[in-house]
């Protein structure tokens, strides 16, 4: 028998779905689906989709036209857009992910950073109290965190969350750990290696392209938010604990909650 899902609960029960979408962008190797695991570990009916799900199929990876590599970082060619949109506006609707939609994720091994306990317990038990909360007033929350590498370069995309969270790390520590990855797997399984210089060539200023615009003076690694993207908050990776970033970000949860 399949688990029941919170959709399953809601219609069983005769709540109305709220859904909620929180984004938790960020470049590579930035800690972003890390900190979206840990949110998915604390808030009851909560799901996780990846934007890396969302990448075109290998083959139709386009060409850069400079050094002549697959270009798998530039916006505009990176995500399938349509199908990207299309997914998140299901999702907001039913509060699942669509049965069709297959993740990669599990095949890219990650590093484990951990949250204080003491912490986990403690916003556990908040998030649970919201939910009783709403069960009183006839509604079932579902929390949707959506990762990704360019969560806030197209617009429908962004007026699609509810809550934007973008992590950030200085360039210097997202090319070491960059390099020190043995690749990516792709949904078709294949894994990718990143040829020489492509961390230099395309991957870093594919991110400055796409994130230049969101923060002030195109500051990507020093600027503060702008309005490009509404209610940005935005976390210091290195500046503060991986149980720190997971606090702030709840509160900000909470505030929309």
């Amino acid at each position: 028998m399949s688990e029941e899902t919170p959709f399953d609960t809601a219609q069983r029960d005769g709540l109305k779905l709220k859904v909620i979408l929180v984004g938790v962008g960020g470049a590579t190797s930035s800690g972003k689906t890390t900190l979206a695991k840990h949110l998915r570990n604390i808030l009851p009916s909560s799901v996780i989709v990846h934007q890396d799900d969302f990448a075109p199929p290998m083959e139709q990876i386009p060409i850069h036209p400079e050094y002549g590599v697959q270009d798998w970082d530039s916006a505009e060619g990176a995500i399938d857009w349509p199908r990207m949109i299309n997914s998140l506006r299901e999702i907001k609707r039913t509060g699942q992910i669509p049965p069709e939609h297959y993740s990669h994720d599990h095949l890219n091994p990650q590093k484990d950073v951990a949250v204080d306990q003491e912490v986990v317990d403690k916003l556990r038990a908040k998030f649970r109290q919201v939910e009783e909360e709403h069960r009183k007033f006839g509604e079932q929350v579902v929390w949707v965190m959506v990762d990704g590498f360019l969560l806030f370069w197209h617009q429908e995309v962004v007026d699609s969350l509810d809550v934007r969270i973008f992590l950030r790390v200085p360039e210097h520590v997202l090319k070491v750990r960059r390099e020190e990855r043995q690749g990516y797997h792709t949904a078709e399984g294949a894994l990718w290696k990143d040829p020489p210089h492509y961390w230099e060539q395309i991957v870093w200023p594919a991110y400055v392209a796409a994130h230049k615009d969101i923060v002030e003076n195109g500051d990507v690694e020093h600027g503060q938010a702008n309005e490009r993207v509404k209610g940005l908050l935005i976390i210091e990776g290195l500046e503060m604990s991986m149980s720190d970033a997971v606090e702030q970000v709840c509160s900000r949860l909470l505030s929309v909650a």
